[in-house]
């Protein structure tokens, strides 16, 4: 449901600024496209095994600033890295229903992206990589430690910018995460429990985008005007 009514004033706000934006400039080999970002990660989780009878859990969905750096190999293909740092929590939801664990990740994904042109102001795009989640500053809430097994994930993504003009876009996106971590509780009655944890998120991103060309940049296409 969340997920629903994310989209569906995300569709209507798309259509509202492509409809009041001026004709876009085409992205050229060499742009590079700078985006800040306010994401809300909502993960679609459960616990899939552990060595303790109906131990679940749930991690909690959440609001982060992040940051996207998309370099143009050509005028329809580029390289995405999206990031950020996170603060994430564990949440008992059967044996023990309260906070089980915290811990901080840097979240890092590199997709490949094909970007669809002849509609105007208006860039659609799809892509699909890879995530790496590293785990760290992780602390338990029952007692002792806990240790979060760093991860990779498979990401497809979709999304659309609207050109503003003088290279200022912005932006909507969705990628969609299948990932899973393995969690193991360390010190006291805790000791050697474990569980495995699938995370598959749904990032969902409202940026604003600033693109420009290298060579620009470091002088090398003098007689063309920076974007």
């Amino acid at each position: 449901m969340r997920i629903s009514k994310f989209w569906m004033g995300a569709v209507a706000l798309a259509g509202c600024m492509a409809a009041a934006t001026v004709p876009a400039n085409a992205a050229d080999a060499g742009d590079l496209q700078v985006k800040v970002g306010v994401t809300g990660l909502l993960f679609d989780d459960k616990t899939t095994s552990t060595n303790v009878p109906g131990l679940t859990a749930e991690v909690n969905d959440t609001v982060i600033p992040t940051l996207m750096l998309n370099y143009f190999l050509t005028k329809n293909w580029s390289v995405e890295l999206f990031c950020c740092f996170a603060e994430l929590n564990v949440e008992g939801k059967s044996v023990v229903n309260s906070k089980l664990a915290s811990t901080w990740v840097f979240p890092p994904m590199l997709t490949a992206q094909y970007h669809f042109d002849g509609m105007g102001a208006f860039q659609p795009y799809v892509g699909a990589g890879i995530q790496y989640i590293h785990y760290f500053d992780s602390s338990s809430n029952i007692t002792g430690g806990v240790d979060f097994r760093d991860s990779w994930g498979f990401v497809l993504q979709a999304g659309a910018d609207v050109d503003l003009g003088a290279g200022w876009s912005v932006g909507l996106d969705a990628k969609k995460v299948w990932e899973d971590t393995k969690l193991t509780y360390s010190g006291g009655a805790v000791d050697g429990v474990y569980a495995k944890h699938d995370l598959d998120p749904w990032v969902l991103t409202a940026n604003l985008g600033y693109r420009f060309n290298l060579g620009d940049l470091f002088g090398r296409r003098e007689a063309v005007p920076l974007k």
